[in-house]
């Protein structure tokens, strides 16, 4: 995730304002199953992405990629994916996306059963697609075979597909700083 130091906050903040205003925002911690409203400053707090910003979105699919990170090869991905889902004919898989300095995990929104948890450092990659700007999609190394995958999300609004990008950045951010503090006393 490439993010410009200056502008990279604002337009944290201004997604943080549409994730408040999004009725379809799942708005919950990993253990809790109550609702609560997060506060308008969210983006420059480090508690609510310690616990895990929720997302509720749609699965489109994974796609097979050769390389871990790049916009080309990002775009190329989210090209094939929405090609694909648009060729069936099937409802898409509601889940609830959950970012923490952990990693992502998903869940099925309606069985809230869990579907995968994937590490923070098996992420590569994390992009909201220009052209398909409601669409978000992560690179990430399969824990079975080792393949690079591209998974990829749609979003009720474009706002929501950037604020989850800019949750991931935030928590690769957060997972550095974790790391290097447990490192610091060695």
């Amino acid at each position: 995730v490439r993010l410009h130091p200056g502008s990279a906050m604002e337009a944290l903040r201004a997604a943080g304002r549409a994730v408040l205003r999004s009725p379809r925002l799942a708005r919950h911690g990993l253990g809790l199953r109550r609702r609560r409203k997060l506060p308008e400053s969210w983006a420059d707090m480090q508690e609510p992405l310690l616990e895990g910003m929720c997302f509720t979105l749609k699965y489109l699919g994974m796609t097979l990629v050769e390389k871990p990170k790049g916009e080309d090869m990002a775009a190329a991905a989210i090209r094939r994916i929405v090609a694909t889902a648009r060729v069936g004919a099937r409802k898409f898989q509601k889940v609830i996306l959950t970012v923490s300095p952990r990693g992502i995990s998903l869940q099925d929104a309606d069985t809230k059963e869990m579907v995968e948890n994937i590490s923070i450092y098996r992420i590569s990659y994390c992009t909201t697609d220009k052209l398909q700007n409601k669409v978000f999609a992560y690179v990430a190394q399969s824990q079975e075979s080792g393949a690079l995958e591209c998974h990829a999300f749609l979003s009720p609004k474009k706002k929501i597909a950037q604020a989850v990008t800019l949750t991931v950045a935030q928590a690769f951010q957060m997972a550095l700083d974790l790391w290097e503090a447990t490192h610091a006393g060695r």
